[in-house]
């Protein structure tokens, strides 16, 4: 008895030297735990059928198996040890051939140790043993979630169910399942997610596990301070500055990996991650603005204490702001007038000139650029009396909005070019000629304003 006792203490001491992580002894008793993790092939792979329609998912890791026992005093002279197996992804008839199979294995090994021998069979000859060859196919139930199908055929033979799925038996064939064989799948959760969760679990750990060299400063560090998000991998430390540089400079789009022509971009997780929270809600409101820049059916409110986004509705000019309920013309922006005429701004009236209703508007006013310059320099340089001479004539509106408005547009359409991609303005004002638009991203030539491709982000570290 004591030398059994002896022989159970040194499986136990052994199997948490080899399993330090995976193995669990229990608190009380000669007993404990093991989880079992499979070695997968590189190619393997689970697939999903929904008619004639499919997907695949390549993984690297499936969630483990878990081997529970307690070892009996007679153990391992005589008895086997008692022992539950459960999963996540196999049925209980797999499980039911493979309990089968771990008896077999004792009866080979009478009078030995056997755990050792289980853990391995479980991690390099289930697959094998079960006729589980890539792709895992996985059914799919009325609802399209990825799920144990309830039907299938008996667990007749040492291998369990047909090639390559996962497949529950059916009720005539229960009779034979092993009560030691503990299925966890739920018919009521989606299977293929819990597949590709626990994959991408494994994987990040795995990652951060292990030393890698950052692509812009090449210094190696763990891959626990490191970003990945395409397999081109850069420390937090780079990417942190990197991404706060283009935060601050309004370029939100241009988070993008920094590998020539690669456009993988950040997701708003992992830019929080780096940047902190003050500088990530500025990113997270400058993205909001962006894309609703982008949208051809949005416009801004025209109240500048509100510019909160309207949905444009189609084949009508008004708008109706759902933050302060004020109801404008989307041409020219004023109050809704309904079928009258806009009273269109004096940069309009310098392109078309056509409405007699704007012409009435503006009367005096001049129409060219050169007579708005010259009467903005009037009115700025003038003395207090020409100042209200000039505002009785033509309306201090007139002169401090819509004619400065006129020359901001004169000023750009002479110190600006638009954006070969998104039209935004953009202004040069030194280094070479490849340009990028602070609004999309684009990277294009200043002179011929031909799109370019992306090329490498510098980083300039301080």
């Amino acid at each position: 008895m004591n030398a059994e006792l002896e022989e159970q203490e040194d499986e136990l001491l052994a199997l948490a030297s080899i399993y330090s992580q995976e193995f669990r002894r229990a608190v009380s008793g000669l007993g404990g735990e093991i989880r079992v993790s499979l070695d997968l092939p590189r190619d393997f792979s689970v697939i999903v059928k929904a008619g004639d329609k499919h997907r695949d998912y390549v993984i690297s890791f499936l969630p483990p198996l878990v081997l529970t026992f307690d070892l009996p005093l007679d153990y391992p002279s005589t008895s086997s040890p008692e022992f539950i197996l459960s999963c996540k992804w196999l049925s209980h008839s797999q499980l039911s051939a493979v309990c089968k199979h771990l008896d077999e294995i004792w009866e080979d090994t009478v009078g030995s140790v056997v755990l050792f021998y289980w853990v391995q069979f479980l991690r390099e000859d289930l697959l094998d043993f079960l006729n589980i060859r890539p792709p895992l196919e996985i059914p799919v139930n009325d609802q399209g979630q990825a799920t144990p199908s309830t039907e299938g055929s008996e667990a007749g033979d040492s291998q369990g169910e047909a090639e390559g799925s996962v497949v529950e038996t059916s009720d005539e064939a229960a009779v034979s399942l092993d009560p030691r064989a503990l299925s966890m799948l739920a018919t009521d959760t989606d299977l293929l997610v819990h597949l590709l969760d626990y994959d991408e679990r494994q994987r990040l750990r795995v990652f951060e596990g292990q030393a890698y060299d950052c692509g812009i400063c090449f210094m190696s560090k763990l891959g626990c301070s490191q970003y990945r998000k395409c397999g081109h991998i850069y420390c937090n430390e780079c990417m942190s500055e990197y991404f706060t540089v283009q935060i601050r400079d309004g370029n939100v789009r241009g988070l993008t990996c920094p590998e020539p022509e690669c456009s993988s971009t950040a997701t708003p997780s992992q830019v929080k991650r780096l940047v902190g929270e003050e500088l990530f809600t500025r990113y997270d409101r400058l993205l909001l603005q962006s894309t609703l820049d982008r949208m051809a059916d949005v416009i801004y409110c025209a109240r500048k204490a509100c510019v909160a986004p309207v949905v444009l509705e189609p084949d009508t000019t008004a708008a109706l702001c759902p933050s302060c309920r004020y109801a404008f013309c989307t041409i020219c922006r004023k109050t809704y007038h309904g079928t009258s005429h806009c009273k269109l701004r004096a940069n309009t009236l310098l392109t078309s000139g056509s409405d007699s209703a704007a012409e009435s508007s503006y009367a005096g006013v001049p129409q060219t650029e050169a007579g708005l310059q010259g009467l903005w320099e009037d009115y700025a340089s003038g003395s207090e009396e020409r100042r209200m001479f000039l505002e009785k004539r033509y309306g201090k509106h007139i002169l401090n909005t819509v004619v400065e408005e006129s020359l901001s547009e004169g000023w750009k359409g002479q110190n600006s070019k638009k954006c070969p991609s998104c039209r935004a303005n953009i202004q040069k004002t030194g280094g070479c000629n490849k340009m990028a638009c602070f609004t999309c991203g684009q990277y294009f030539c200043w002179v011929c304003l031909k799109q370019q491709l992306h090329h490498r982000a510098i980083l300039i570290h301080h």
